[in-house]
């Protein structure tokens, strides 16, 4: 299941329940301390050197225990209870060029403002420019806010322990924490404290997609219908129609105003020129997705209607994405209608007439106020992607990377779930799909970057899908 994201206060009351039903807290700390080894391990070559700094804290505990089993590495522990004292040491571990930096310093209970020895050893980690593995929280950030606390680690991973940190997953968080992973299993018991935001993990995407029987056919596996594309844009109708073929719905139409442009560049798809005689080639269709690279000069007001009216009247699941998102309506829906708005924080901003920085502020907020005032699921796209409705939890989304921080990744994204929701093994479970579609998005981000490649989005379209 999801894990809850919570506050710090809410972590130590867990804790504490935890101790009551007698279990040692030094279990939970050999189970962390394994757990932050096997992430610096996959983080090292066979051989290499890893500088572990340790706190007086359960943080510095764990880097402690986690020192402990690095086989076939070599270790260099400081122990920072006096910051002068680690800092010189710091500097003399330097001259064995290290892989890496596991960082033990401080945790989460940080409540204050870093004294100046510590800073002074905080930016000496950052400045030394080697890959930091930090345990639970980068040291120096507070685990609520996500801000500084006078400096703080820039962490290049963070294991965060038990269940993800609201702090952690904070816009101004994220040059601090890095690649963030979850050590779930340390053996904290009890009830996992409520949450209105969950953390969507790998385990939850188990069985997805679901197996096809053998006897199956195109025909069972709902048409996506494709509604994309101007002048000077058609890349985007390219990228969304092949996104969805890797979903692998029966069938995909595209509709649009640049039907020269559109249908050279696409073979598995069919395309039609956009007019007003579109109905019975769209009244096959499943699932519609509406919007990527309508920003040209040639999309004519028909299409913006009939686009407005299938919002507005249509059974079928549909997706707003890019510049449909700027004059789909407000207002109510069929109802038990599927629709799906994917806004970038920018478009959240137009969307919501404010700014992108009132967005960042509060990722969760706005998307609970985008879902209520379009009647929609909400997929705010971003560091870690939120997927929200105007009621019930929200899910964010542990998957992606920069390198989604390219023209034509939205467009991939929107076809891809389209090709999910088309199908009607998805119909009654949107959500589940919505979900799926966005954490296989990020997770084939994450394969192309742990490749160590440069990509774009062929190969994330190729990478799509695979298991």
């Amino acid at each position: 299941m999801p894990l809850p994201i919570i506050s710090v206060a809410q972590m130590r009351d867990w804790e504490e329940r935890t101790w009551a039903a007698g279990v040692a807290v030094e279990s939970v700390m050999a189970n962390a301390g394994q757990a932050v080894a096997q992430v610096a391990l996959s983080m090292t070559p066979e051989g290499g050197t890893i500088l572990l700094i340790a706190g007086k804290g359960n943080n510095g505990g764990d880097a402690r225990i986690a020192a402990e089993h690095l086989p076939g590495r070599s270790q260099i522990l400081i122990d920072a209870n006096d910051p002068v004292s680690a800092l010189r040491d710091f500097k003399h571990a330097l001259e064995q060029r290290p892989d890496l930096i596991v960082d033990g310093l401080f945790g989460i209970g940080l409540n204050r403002d870093l004294d100046e020895d510590h800073c002074d050893l905080v930016h000496a980690v950052n400045l030394a420019k080697i890959p930091v593995l930090a345990v639970d929280c980068p040291s120096g950030l507070n685990a609520d806010t996500g801000k500084a606390m006078g400096a703080a680690i820039m962490a290049k991973r963070t294991i965060t322990l038990g269940t993800p940190k609201i702090g952690l997953l904070q816009p101004c968080a994220d040059d601090h924490v890095g690649t963030l992973e979850v050590a779930d299993r340390i053996g904290l018991s009890g009830d996992l404290p409520d949450s209105d935001q969950l953390w969507l993990t790998t385990a939850d995407m188990h069985g997805m997609p679901p197996d096809r029987m053998p006897s199956s056919h195109k025909g069972v596996h709902g048409h996506l219908g494709i509604v994309a594309g101007s002048t000077g844009y058609h890349g985007a109708a390219c990228l969304c129609a092949r996104a969805a073929l890797r979903a692998r719905p029966g069938l995909v139409s595209v509709f649009t105003p640049a039907y020269q442009a559109v249908a050279s560049h696409l073979q598995s798809t069919m395309v039609h020129p956009w007019n007003t005689d579109l109905v019975e080639p769209m009244s096959a269709c499943t699932a519609m997705v509406i919007g990527p690279g309508l920003a040209g000069p040639d999309v004519p007001d028909s299409l913006r209607t009939v686009a407005c009216q299938l919002w507005r009247e249509s059974s079928m699941p549909i997706i707003g994405d890019a510049s449909a998102l700027d004059w789909l309506p407000v207002g109510e829906t069929p109802e038990n209608a599927t629709r799906v708005m994917t806004p970038h924080p920018g478009e959240a901003a137009r969307m919501l007439n404010c700014t992108t920085g009132n967005i960042q502020q509060d990722r969760f907020a706005a998307t609970r106020q985008l879902a209520t005032t379009y009647g929609a699921t909400i997929v705010l796209k971003g560091r870690h992607t939120i997927i929200g409705q105007a009621d019930g939890p929200a899910l964010v989304n542990p998957t992606g990377n920069f390198g989604l921080a390219q023209g034509g990744s939205g467009d991939v994204l929107a076809g891809f779930l389209g090709g999910l929701l088309a199908q009607p093994q998805f119909h009654d479970r949107a959500v589940q799909a919505i979900a799926y579609a966005a954490w296989q998005h990020g997770h084939a981000a994450d394969q192309l970057t742990a490749n160590g490649q440069y990509w774009g989005m062929d190969e994330l379209i190729i990478t799509l899908g695979s298991r």
